[in-house]
């Protein structure tokens, strides 16, 4: 029987993503001057309050408003008619340090343990050349077009939503678009009618292949009506808030944990970006079609605790044997993960907007498929 599965992106205007940034940010500046520094800094965002708090140990002298104030700016919120603004900013910093206790669990000598228990899942398909969901796939690249044309058209502001809608066949091949939802935020003086005209042509169909749309699409844009006041101070945004947009858009399971603002001694964000490395290579690799791993973790304790894969049936050769190729080709200990993927680089502002995976970007190392022996 077919179906119709539906995922969403927002844009880096988002309230919940301008923290992931903020976060991210500090991270970034963190592992410039001290790579082994332990972060897990969190962002509240409401009107023009700004509140990070955590636990950071680093040698890294760094202005925690400065950070802040910059990324606000480069996302555009450079106007105060937009309400909200980099120059007008109330900070507040709720920083400690990293408890001890956790310190010593995870820190013996030269071997990491895990920073915490935990379940994380790599997921990874045939439906795009990137080997990601085609659903989330097509709202982040709306979002994307979004940023683009909103750098050249002023009357859009940076706040911004998509949603697609993609009608599956029995065999779980996409077959149409059955919905788009798309709303922007926008100038007081930007007509409705003409910005609903102008995201139809400008953007939805500059991305959304041509053979996907049919006459039955339907194309819901901002389907509230005028959408001026947007951004922290339409909604109050808070790092981690977005796990789903970040991943797979709902099409593979999620072990819950957030990834902005976490140091790579987290796994909840190193052993997700290992699990993807995982599971795209699998497909790359054409031992499945489909496939989703899961690896789970306890704290202080270096080894994976469990490792599941799932290929839906679609595998070509026996699971035991990809799990064989799981065990042989990949080193899902922390530091293994760590090194394997030069995560102790500042690259992890740029993961905060548009998802995490699937991303042709050069920093992002986990979507680099490996040789399997």
């Amino acid at each position: 029987m077919s179906y119709i599965f539906t995922s969403e992106s927002v844009s880096e205007g988002h309230p919940d993503k301008i923290c992931d940034q903020i976060s991210d940010a500090i991270l970034d500046e963190c592992i410039k001057q001290d790579k082994f520094s332990r972060v897990a800094c969190e962002t509240m965002i409401k009107n023009n309050h700004v509140i990070v708090g955590g636990e950071i140990t680093s040698k890294a002298d760094i202005n925690y408003k400065e950070v802040a104030e910059s990324v606000i700016k480069d996302i555009g919120y450079n106007n105060k008619e937009m309400g909200f603004s980099h120059e007008s900013i109330n900070f507040k910093n709720l920083i400690g340090k990293q408890s001890e206790d956790i310190h010593q669990g995870i820190s013996k000598g030269d071997i990491l343990s895990s920073g915490d228990q935990g379940l994380m899942f790599g997921y990874a398909c045939k439906e795009t050349k990137e080997l990601m969901p085609l659903p989330i796939s097509l709202a982040h690249k709306l979002m994307q077009k979004h940023k683009t044309i909103r750098n050249i058209n002023n009357k859009l502001w940076p706040d911004a939503k998509s949603q697609v809608s993609v009608q599956y066949s029995d065999n779980y091949e996409p077959e149409r678009i059955s919905a788009i939802v798309f709303s922007a935020q926008h100038c007081p003086s930007f007509d409705l009618n003409n910005l609903r005209e102008f995201i139809l042509e400008e953007i939805i169909k500059k991305v959304i292949p041509y053979e996907l749309i049919d006459d039955d699409t339907k194309f819901l844009i901002n389907p509230a009506g005028k959408f001026t006041i947007g951004g922290p101070v339409g909604d109050c945004g808070m790092t981690g808030r977005k796990i789903i947009v970040d991943s797979y858009g709902g099409m593979a399971r999620h072990g819950g944990g957030a990834f902005s603002g976490k140091d790579p001694s987290k796994v909840d964000r190193s052993a997700a970006y290992a699990m993807r490395q995982v599971a795209k290579t699998l497909v790359n690799e054409n031992l499945c079609d489909y496939c989703e791993v899961q690896v789970s973790y306890a704290i202080g304790v270096e080894n994976p605790v469990s490792i599941y894969t799932n290929t839906f049936e679609s595998e070509k050769i026996p699971l035991v044997e990809i799990n064989k190729i799981i065990n042989k080709n990949f080193d899902l200990t922390p530091q293994g993960i760590i090194s394997n993927l030069s995560l102790l680089n500042p690259i992890y502002l740029n993961t905060a907007k548009y998802g995490h995976f699937g991303r042709e970007d050069q920093n992002f190392s986990w979507e680099k498929t490996k040789k399997i022996k």
